[in-house]
């Protein structure tokens, strides 16, 4: 079986990493990291090298789903149990998970660690907002005098073609506002997603590199996105971070990421009426729209970023005792 393979195969490389650092003591960790630890993705090294090297073990974005102890998954939810129980210290990117994680390993092994990003190629971005929107609408035939609003997601199948669909259900259903409609992306249900959009004023852009997206998503006026069981989505992150508000989904780790009335509006579920009401709202609304596209950098800035990441991390390693 796979799991007895992969549990073999663990051994003997704890084997040889074990011998490999008494070996050569400098070469010794300080501390051993995995993530995403679940019964999918059992951790059979990091248990057993903290037992043997008696060394603090942490785990990023662990999961653990009980239904999971029978079935064909057993041996594997057994191992990620053994492992989430080992750690230290285990790393909750969203506060659903850092609560569903601190009921079965106890809050005080617990961190939230949110998503975060550089700042910095998105303020600059910002910095040159008028610039990009005049290039986007010559190069694109866009309307600058329309308020922008933007998706950026890969066309594929299941979640993503879903919030695709809601989305193009949304914007047919208000269509009393004006807008244009920018999507970026690209993937094999392309031609499905540009189907799903007939008649709604949409520009697809394709696939854009980073630099790229930095000055689209600083030239839109609202990102707008039904987050279909997305943990958290990343993209609202990057919007936010070059002052581009968010119309969203308050599900899964979305509002650990956008604050609702602040730097965005979170809708209850996925539905395209009530995110077309929403819609109509906010485009009515300049001044709302203008004070959130400044709440959004200010809060990427000042929780989302990788400076705010390297002072929890700090804090976690102080208190595993690890060097600085």
């Amino acid at each position: 079986r796979l799991e007895d393979r992969i549990a073999a195969e663990a051994a003997a490389e704890t084997d040889r990493l074990v011998a490999s650092w008494q070996a050569d003591p400098a070469t010794r960790p300080d501390l051993l990291f995995t993530y995403h630890v679940y019964h999918k993705a059992a951790d059979y090294l990091g248990p057993a090298l903290k037992a043997r090297l008696a060394v603090p073990y942490v785990i990023a974005e662990a999961s653990i789903a009980p239904k999971r102890r029978n079935g064909p998954w057993a041996k594997g939810y057994v191992q990620a149990e053994a492992a989430i129980r080992a750690a230290d210290a285990l790393l909750a990117i969203t506060e659903l998970d850092r609560v569903c994680l601190a009921s079965f390993a106890g809050g005080e092994k617990v961190s939230l660690l949110p998503p975060f990003l550089d700042p910095a190629p998105y303020r600059a971005a910002a910095a040159e907002r008028d610039e990009h929107r005049r290039m986007l609408a010559g190069r694109f035939g866009l309307d600058p005098h329309k308020p922008w609003l933007l998706a950026v997601g890969m066309m594929r199948a299941g979640d993503k073609l879903a919030s695709y669909a809601c989305l193009a259900e949304a914007l047919s259903l208000a269509s009393g506002r004006p807008f244009q409609m920018i999507v970026v992306g690209d993937g094999p249900e392309r031609t499905a997603v540009e189907h799903a959009f007939a008649g709604t004023n949409t520009c697809f852009l394709g696939q854009q590199d980073a630099d790229g997206l930095a000055r689209i998503y600083a030239a839109c006026d609202l990102y707008v996105w039904p987050a279909v069981n997305e943990a958290y989505g990343l993209a609202l992150l990057e919007a936010q971070a070059a002052g581009l508000p968010v119309l969203s989904v308050r599900t899964r780790g979305v509002p650990d990421i956008v604050r609702h009335g602040e730097t965005g509006w979170l809708i209850e579920d996925h539905s395209p009426r009530a995110m077309a009401e929403a819609l109509r709202e906010l485009l009515a609304q300049p001044p709302q729209l203008a004070q959130m596209s400044r709440a959004a950098a200010d809060h990427v800035g000042s929780h989302l970023s990788m400076a705010m990441a390297r002072k929890r991390l700090a804090a976690l390693f102080r208190h595993l005792g690890l060097p600085q």
